[in-house]
């Protein structure tokens, strides 16, 4: 395969994000994280930092018909994708409002539940964005927020961040490394403690990262975020090596079903 056609993934970011890292990464947690906050018929949630919408969909039957659902993200190209799927049937219909996370559209107290699976480590102000999750929850509303524990805690993408490092440079691995720059539990609790929230109860839980090969996992990954733009200019050499040093550094990860390797998730619960 020439290198041109082995770096191509069909479709676009939010495409390719749906179609392989969900699957591959995030769908398994995502009806962990619904469960947390236990929603109920009738009740209101709020999906912020929506993505593709898994876990406004998982959460639509569970609030039924005579509840509603809001998923809320900065990126239109996700949310294009999230109203282009299915809810499951006798499900709340689901509002689609791209917004930002600390200045979200809705009247103070419009939620029973609020969710944030991966996206509270990425927001520019992180204060403000907890405290609007406070504001649009009622009085007895509950709080569910996902974030990665340390890079350490998943070999795989620890790897890959000092592959890039190696082979692209310290700019694709501090992109790598991102999605982890929450991993601190205490840190966590106390952003949301002073977002005036209460009862709140940290768990560390440990699930998996797995892919049909390394190659794929390498060409997913980059094909669907910004370390696209930093591969494409690394040239032919490089990206050679990006593949070759992560297929021998995961080897011992791969077994009959493909790549598998362990991540840590922090699970937050917390009242208004």
């Amino acid at each position: 395969m020439s290198q041109q056609g082995q770096w191509q993934v069909a479709g676009s970011a939010p495409e390719i994000y749906e179609r392989e890292l969900v699957p591959a990464v995030f769908g398994p947690w995502a009806p962990i994280l619904v469960e947390l906050a236990h929603p109920k018929p009738g009740e209101r949630v709020i999906d912020i930092a929506c993505g593709t919408g898994i876990a406004a969909r998982i959460a639509a039957p569970r609030v039924g018909p005579s509840g509603a659902v809001a998923g809320v993200d900065l990126n239109p190209g996700m949310l294009n994708v999230a109203r282009s799927l299915k809810t499951a049937d006798d499900a709340a219909s689901v509002e689609w409002r791209e917004a930002s996370a600390d200045k979200l559209p809705f009247p103070d107290g419009s939620f029973d539940v609020a969710y944030c699976r991966l996206g509270l480590q990425f927001f520019a102000d992180r204060p403000a964005a907890l405290r609007e999750m406070r504001r649009v929850l009622s009085t007895k509303g509950r709080l569910a927020v996902m974030v990665w524990c340390g890079i350490h805690d998943s070999p795989g993408f620890e790897v890959f961040a000092e592959i890039l490092e190696r082979n692209v440079g310290p700019a694709a691995a501090s992109i790598m490394r991102a999605p982890f720059g929450l991993s601190d539990a205490n840190e966590l609790s106390r952003l949301v403690a002073a977002a005036g929230f209460l009862n709140i109860v940290v768990q560390r839980t440990v699930g998996a990262v797995e892919f049909p090969s390394i190659e794929r996992f390498v060409l997913s990954y980059v094909a669907r975020s910004p370390l696209a733009g930093h591969v494409s200019q690394a040239g032919d050499v490089a990206r050679e090596n990006l593949i070759a040093d992560t297929k021998l550094a995961l080897d011992k990860y791969v077994g009959s079903r493909g790549l598998a390797f362990p991540i840590a998730a922090h699970l937050l619960t917390a009242t208004a």
